[in-house]
C-alpha cells in the first residue's frame, strides 16, 4: 500500500512536476512556466506528495480574497496516482483552511469532475447569472 500526504506549504510545491501536469491538461495546455509561477504565488495551493520518496503527485489551488469568494483550479493528479483519494484530500484540506471559513461562496469549472465535486457540495449553476470573458490563449499559452 502506498502512502501519501497532503500540505498547504507552498514552499513544498516541486514547480516542474506541476507545470508537467498542468501543461498536459485540457485547460492549460502548454501554460507557460511564468504564468503559473505568478498564478501559484498569488494563491492558496494544496498538494499531495508520494512517501517516503516526497515526490508531488496532485495539486490543487484557491484563487480568492479570503473573506467571501474562492475559485477552485487546477485540481490535478498525475494518472499514476489516481484512485487514491488525493483530490479529496486537497480539497478537504483546502476546505479546513482558517483563511477561507468566512467565504460565502466558492465556484469552479469543470468538464469530466463532476461526482467529485458533488460529494464536497458542489452543485451546477443552471440559473444564468454567472457569466464569463475568455481572453485569447497567446496570453498565457506557449507558442
Amino acid at each position: 500500500m502506498q502512502s501519501y500526504t497532503v500540505s498547504l506549504d507552498p514552499a513544498r510545491v516541486q514547480f516542474d512536476q506541476v507545470h508537467a501536469l498542468l501543461a498536459a491538461s485540457y485547460w492549460s495546455t502548454n501554460i507557460r512556466r511564468e504564468v503559473l509561477q505568478t498564478a501559484i504565488r498569488n494563491s492558496i495551493v494544496a498538494g499531495a506528495f508520494h512517501e517516503p520518496s516526497g515526490t508531488q503527485v496532485g495539486f490543487a489551488r484557491v484563487v480568492t480574497d479570503q473573506a467571501t469568494f474562492a475559485w477552485l483550479c487546477d485540481v490535478i493528479v498525475d494518472p499514476a496516482h489516481r484512485g487514491q483519494s488525493l483530490a479529496k484530500g486537497m480539497l478537504r484540506a483546502l476546505e479546513a483552511d482558517p483563511r477561507l471559513h468566512t467565504l460565502r461562496r466558492w465556484c469552479l469549472a469543470t468538464r469530466d469532475a463532476h461526482t467529485l465535486y458533488r460529494s464536497f457540495g458542489y452543485e451546477s449553476v443552471p440559473d444564468g447569472r454567472w457569466m464569463e470573458k475568455r481572453l485569447p490563449i497567446e496570453r498565457w499559452q506557449a507558442p
